[in-house]
């Protein structure tokens, strides 16, 4: 295992736990907008009136003697997803890729049957997946094909974008790929890989697993270096304008390309991770002063995305 002293991280600009939840969420993040983040179903529902396109909702589930309406819901469908509305970490979220004469299959083939559906939705509802264990609703979406850029390097599962924005400026991306380990889902702390994504050109940079450096996919040996997002100013340009929406200074926003409808944003987070900075090779306090020491009124959505890919590229000084 390697270890590296404090002052060397500091040196390098590294933010940590304590330095993000004081210095940045604590002082950019307004408490009394959380919930606009915190509960997906909030956020779909903002999205949706501020013209950001988001994955079909299929139906919600919020009283247990609604569980038994799903079958009714999903009928038609090749697949759904099932999310908490306040889960986090990707806790509670069942994806069925699959549907067959009643029966529903997992990505990795697994069959799923109804009543295991019903006891996911009940436990959902509970709370036994959501923030502090509070009663919750169970949020029906549908299936999103993966754009097929993405064969290879991704496992199991949708590769999603995560592009961290501060007072509105796109600061640091990463391009979040399942894994067998991680069961089809995109969360690198349970074994997903994570590649850093140059700003300006949405290039790969650097790859992660469990926060060591790898090269390769370890299921599909895609090499991870030869990676381009494509739609990527779209992709600036949605994450920057979360920043509008949810009112939120410090965010990490999700987001996915569909196949047919392109761009989609799955969830914003007010409490993002602080793996990204190992996925990109670079601290994020560089960035995160720049823009601090800015002055003068808040720019439009087009040139803060502009500014970010001039000043965040990998050629530039942060």
């Amino acid at each position: 295992m390697n270890f590296a002293w404090p002052w060397e991280l500091r040196r390098k600009g590294v933010m940590n736990m304590n330095q993000r939840n004081i210095s940045y969420i604590g002082r950019y993040n307004p408490r009394k907008f959380y919930k606009r983040v915190d509960d997906k179903l909030v956020t779909k529902q903002l999205a949706l009136a501020n013209d950001i396109a988001v994955p079909d909702l299929i139906g919600v589930v919020d009283e247990q003697h609604k569980i038994e309406d799903i079958p009714q819901m999903v009928a038609n469908r090749d697949g759904f997803v099932i999310k908490p509305a306040k889960g986090s970490g990707g806790k509670g979220i069942l994806v069925i890729t699959k549907v067959h004469n009643g029966c529903y299959y997992k990505p990795n083939g697994h069959e799923v049957t109804p009543a295991e559906i019903y006891r996911h939705v009940s436990n959902t509802l509970s709370g036994l997946f959501s923030l502090g264990g509070k009663p919750d609703v169970a949020i029906v979406e549908g299936l999103i094909e993966f754009d097929p850029v993405f064969n290879g390097i991704s496992y199991e599962g949708v590769p999603d974008i995560r592009l961290i924005i501060f007072k509105g400026f796109p600061v640091m991306g990463m391009l979040r790929c399942s894994t067998a380990e991680s069961d089809g889902k995109a969360n690198l702390h349970q074994g997903a890989v994570g590649i850093g994504l140059d700003i300006a050109t949405g290039k790969s940079l650097h790859a992660v697993q469990f926060d060591e450096p790898v090269k390769l996919h370890p299921d599909t040996q895609f090499p991870l270096d030869q990676v381009q997002v494509p739609n990527w100013d779209t992709l600036l340009h949605t994450a920057s304008s979360a920043y509008e929406m949810c009112e939120l200074g410090y965010l990490g926003t999700d987001m996915v390309l569909d196949k047919k409808r392109g761009p989609l944003l799955l969830e914003l987070n007010a409490r993002p991770g602080l793996a990204i900075q190992i996925a990109n090779g670079k601290g994020i306090i560089p960035r995160l002063k720049h823009i601090e020491a800015m002055q003068g009124p808040l720019m439009p959505v087009a040139d803060r995305v502009a500014y970010a890919k001039k000043h965040f590229s990998t050629d530039s000084k942060f």
